[in-house]
């Protein structure tokens, strides 16, 4: 996977939490890892086609979950991950991972993004057709957002 298909992620990332939620993300080191791998208690999978064809995993911790999900709601209680909590954190991963493939076109690239998916649960672990990915960790004040990318032209 080519290292410039990280920019992008973390440029849309920035701008829409930061116009979403008012928080600031600072990006942690980037790594490579091997699947299968385990994934924190709420994950967002969203798949990518076009000429780059992959999944994008964005994982966080359930209380970091819930507090977005409050942000995204306009500071409305999240006590639990109901349906609108979880609406909320896709329709955050949808805006995001819009942003992104717009920037990677705005490079010449063409692509697009399925609908997400969101699973809850402890102990996930997934797999890909690749076989590594790179995690990209973003840090801000309410906790940690990882994103798990692997993609590959095709």
């Amino acid at each position: 996977m080519k290292v410039e298909y990280i920019n992008p992620f973390i440029k849309a990332s920035k701008e829409v939490v930061k116009m979403t939620m008012g928080l600031d993300l600072k990006i942690g080191k980037p790594s490579v890892k091997k699947t299968p791998f385990p994934l924190n208690e709420v994950v967002l999978v969203v798949g990518v086609t076009g000429q780059i064809k992959g999944q994008v995993i964005i994982s966080t911790k359930l209380e970091v979950a819930k507090t977005i999900a409050s942000k995204m709601m306009m500071g409305m209680p999240v006590d639990e991950l109901n349906d609108m909590a979880k609406s909320a954190i896709s329709e955050l991963g949808n805006m995001i991972m819009g942003n992104t493939a717009t920037l990677i076109a705005n490079e010449g690239i063409s692509v697009d993004i399925t609908p997400p998916t969101l699973m809850l649960g402890k102990d996930i672990s997934l797999s890909f057709n690749a076989s590594q990915t790179i995690e990209l960790p973003l840090h801000s004040e309410i906790g940690d957002i990882i994103y798990d990318i692997a993609l590959k032209e095709g």
